[in-house]
């Protein structure tokens, strides 16, 4: 009889270690599951957020007006992948007609381009940039620039200061747009100190009154239309302007827009 009640006894506790095993087990593999379906909830999670944030960049480097994802300039008036200065054909109160290409004469041009009383000394060569050189000869025999705000600086990776639109907001123009681009350079670097044509994007006939200065030495990437006309140069005044105006910055504090100090053409006159 002894021994039988051991043997049950024995039993019972098989039976007892085997139950809190299988609960342990089913423990075990609840949570397990639970794990499980937590990692893929969580990178279920990760992966909507990743897609929303790709599809909110994409949104935003869509809408038209915001600046390209790649950050170079542009030929907008907002920096993008081609940004340089961009005048549009349309004309300023007072139309002007286009002068021939002869009135260059052929050689150079010297004379001062005086901006919020800085007196910039330029040299324009008529040889390279007959075209360009005729137009601007003519419109400042004509009095057009003075009293012109400069009304766009970029200090963001490239360096203008963008002058000689009668409208102001990038959009004005003599009344007259013309082409081809003229003088520009193979490699793309316009150095410091380069008077050189606005245009638009992707058009070489677009050329009217805008022009812009380089006041550190800049590489602007050519278009389908090439790259920009190069005029002459500013041969003194450089630094001060730099020291007066663009390192005022731009207003607002960003890289793209009218220069925090009014800049105005007092006058601009050839020889």
């Amino acid at each position: 009889m002894a021994s039988n009640r051991q043997n049950d006894r024995e039993t019972r506790q098989a039976r007892e270690r085997l139950r809190a095993y299988q609960a342990r087990q089913t423990v075990h593999e609840t949570r397990a599951k639970r794990r499980v379906r937590d990692n893929w909830i969580a990178g279920g999670a990760v992966l909507i957020v990743v897609v929303l944030a790709v599809a909110t960049q994409l949104l935003y480097f869509a809408q038209p007006g915001t600046p390209s994802a790649s950050g170079s300039p542009s030929a907008t008036p907002t920096p993008s992948v081609s940004a340089t200065p961009t005048p549009s054909a349309s004309a300023s109160a007072q139309t002007y007609t286009l002068p021939p290409k002869t009135l260059a004469g052929n050689r150079n041009w010297t004379g001062t381009l005086s901006i919020n009383g800085i007196p910039l000394g330029v040299e324009l060569d008529g040889s390279t940039a007959p075209q360009a050189v005729s137009s601007t000869i003519a419109l400042t025999q004509k009095g057009f620039y003075n009293g012109l705000n400069c009304h766009r600086l970029t200090t963001g990776g490239f360096y203008v200061l963008q002058c000689g639109d009668p409208k102001g907001d990038g959009t004005g123009g003599p009344g007259y747009a013309y082409g081809p681009i003229e003088n520009a350079p193979k490699d793309n670097v316009y150095p410091a100190g380069t008077l050189a044509m606005a245009r638009q994007s992707d058009n070489a006939n677009s050329q009217g009154s805008q022009f812009f200065i380089v006041y550190k030495d800049t590489t602007i990437p050519s278009d389908s239309a090439g790259g920009y006309t190069v005029l002459g140069k500013v041969t003194t005044g450089l630094d001060e302007l730099i020291s007066k105006v663009t390192d005022k910055g731009v207003q607002g504090g960003g890289t793209d827009g009218k220069p925090a100090v009014t800049t105005t053409i007092d006058s601009f006159t050839l020889q």
